[in-house]
């Protein structure tokens, strides 16, 4: 009997650290690279584009652009120009532990699903914090997955200024907060505590058990007392 040998090769995730715009790109045409890690705050003069799977580690720094807005090449980011600090399009990403700020837009999740981890702040953007939207010729719906070690930030939010927002010429999009899904219709748009309370489970404070069990068990309650009643004056 002859037995064949097959060689087994084991590939390690590879991380890359950059330090400027220029080493951000190089490092995210590179799909051998998995893991990008801000070494240095990272000023940027155009919208950056993720369309492979990668995750992008802020290390607690900023990604901010610094460019023009519109055709008037304005340096006011409340000049609509369609630019995002990051754009996730067509694919999946996680991003961590980092501030996006100065753009129409801190993120916009075009078609992809992406997973925020840790502190990540979308302040100081002209328009909002995180559009979940679905462009031409993009056939899947926008994913956001927010879990429990998440704490998003946004000190500029009002109004007009969403943390969250669907766009009103999108479809929907889908918003997970620590596991609850949540369909998001087009022309939504989401604050903070709005968002909180996706997430949010009603618990028993003495017990930690879901309250819709003890209004459930309530109401069974009250249906046998009725029975009971009913069958005592009967007889």
């Amino acid at each position: 009997m002859t037995l064949a040998l097959v060689p087994m090769f084991h590939v390690e995730a590879k991380s890359s650290t950059v330090n400027n715009q220029t080493e951000l790109k190089q490092a995210l045409d590179d799909s051998s690279i998995d893991t990008i890690i801000l070494g240095k705050n990272i000023d940027t003069t155009e919208k950056i584009n993720i369309i492979r799977p990668v995750t992008i580690d802020g290390n607690h720094k900023t990604m901010k652009y610094v460019g023009t807005f519109g055709k008037g090449g304005s340096y006011d980011n409340t000049v609509w120009g369609g630019i995002y600090v990051l754009q996730v399009y067509k694919t999946e990403a996680v991003i961590k532990n980092i501030t996006l700020t100065g753009g129409n837009g801190g993120l916009l999740v075009n078609g992809g699903k992406v997973k925020l981890v840790g502190r990540i702040d979308v302040s100081g953007n002209g328009f909002g914090g995180i559009e979940l939207g679905q462009g031409s010729g993009v056939q899947s719906n926008a994913h956001l997955e927010i879990g429990s070690d998440t704490v998003l930030v946004n000190t500029t939010e009002s109004k007009d200024k969403p943390t969250i927002w669907v766009p009103e010429d999108s479809t929907d999009a889908v918003l997970e907060v620590n596991g609850v899904e949540q369909v998001l219709s087009s022309d939504i748009h989401l604050t903070l505590n709005e968002i909180e309370q996706i997430g949010n489970k009603v618990e028993n404070p003495n017990t930690s058990d879901s309250s819709i069990l003890y209004i459930g068990v309530g109401l069974f309650g009250l249906l046998l007392l009725g029975y009971a009643t009913k069958k005592k004056v009967l007889n």
